[in-house]
């Protein structure tokens, strides 16, 4: 394969079980990914060599891997280390690792009726435990993560035709997402930066009602002292950092900016921050608790 030839892109799809993975691959197929379901590891390595031989008929892959145990693993981590080391500059090989809270998927196991395939008592909670001990290291090797507590299947395929296929023409993206710390840290960020030590708008009165996406409550959070202080130093850490990402490889970023609730501070900084960045990477905005404990 020549230099000049198209990038081949595979993709690796994991996760938890119930966490989303037969959408995660439906949504590929949309991109005009050639998928392959439960590729045994010991072939992946053959399988590389196929699309090595398909004289670029094939340079999008997308390939869905389940648990089927430690050895499995074992295995599977042996394929993605020998063909990293042997490809070359125009193959791209990324792990994309779906997640989710372990209430939602008991949830989702008890609505499909459902037995998780390591819960030998049955009980759906006894396997995602182990399940989630058994994926921590490939969860730490996955350059994507997407979190789909709070997802249905549809935003679940948006999120994945969004980032791929913008991955397709901008090597990198940020996706700055507020939330509120009462409600959970996000699980699929990649950095996170606690907020709640600024003045909360939400003891005055008539700012309560209102959101960070309002210029009276965005102003009121961005002129005090300490305000100004914290964004001059993230930014400077961010300029930093991003970069770094960029060089090691990541396609995208993600960076959680929590308060107290979600809909004030966090949501001003990340617009800010969002706004910042947006001359120099594809920046894509997300306040996943804006709506949530609204008062009027």
């Amino acid at each position: 394969m020549t230099a000049e030839q198209e990038e081949i892109q595979i993709v690796i799809i994991t996760g938890m079980s119930g966490a989303g993975k037969t959408v995660a691959v439906q949504s590929f197929e949309d991109l005009g990914y050639f998928c392959v379901d439960n590729l045994p590891p010991a072939l992946i390595p053959k399988f590389v060599e196929l699309i090595e031989g398909s004289n670029g008929k094939m340079n999008k892959v997308a390939l869905v891997i389940d648990l089927r145990g430690r050895k499995f693993f074992d295995h599977l981590f042996e394929a993605i280390d020998s063909i990293s080391l042997s490809l070359k500059k125009h193959y791209k090989l990324q792990i994309l690792f779906l997640d989710a809270k372990d209430a939602k998927l008991v949830q989702r196991y008890k609505e499909t009726r459902r037995s998780h395939p390591l819960a030998s008592t049955g009980l759906p909670l006894e396997g995602i435990r182990l399940e989630r001990e058994m994926l921590e290291e490939m969860k730490g090797r996955s350059q994507q993560i997407i979190d789909t507590t709070e997802m249905k299947p549809i935003q679940l395929r948006e999120k994945i035709i969004q980032r791929f296929s913008l991955e397709e023409k901008h090597p990198f993206t940020i996706n700055m997402m507020s939330f509120g710390f009462k409600y959970g840290m996000p699980i699929d960020a990649d950095l996170v930066f606690d907020v709640r030590f600024l003045p909360n708008p939400h003891y005055i009165d008539h700012m309560r009602p209102k959101t960070g996406l309002q210029e009276e409550v965005s102003s009121y959070v961005l002129k005090w002292t300490e305000t100004q202080q914290f964004v001059e130093k993230l930014m400077d850490l961010l300029k930093f950092m991003l970069p770094q990402y960029k060089r090691e490889g990541k396609s995208q970023v993600v960076i959680g900016i929590g308060c107290t609730g979600g809909r004030h501070r966090s949501v001003t900084l990340a617009e800010h921050f969002g706004k910042a960045f947006a001359d120099e990477y594809i920046v894509h905005m997300s306040h996943r608790d804006i709506e949530k404990d609204s008062h009027h």
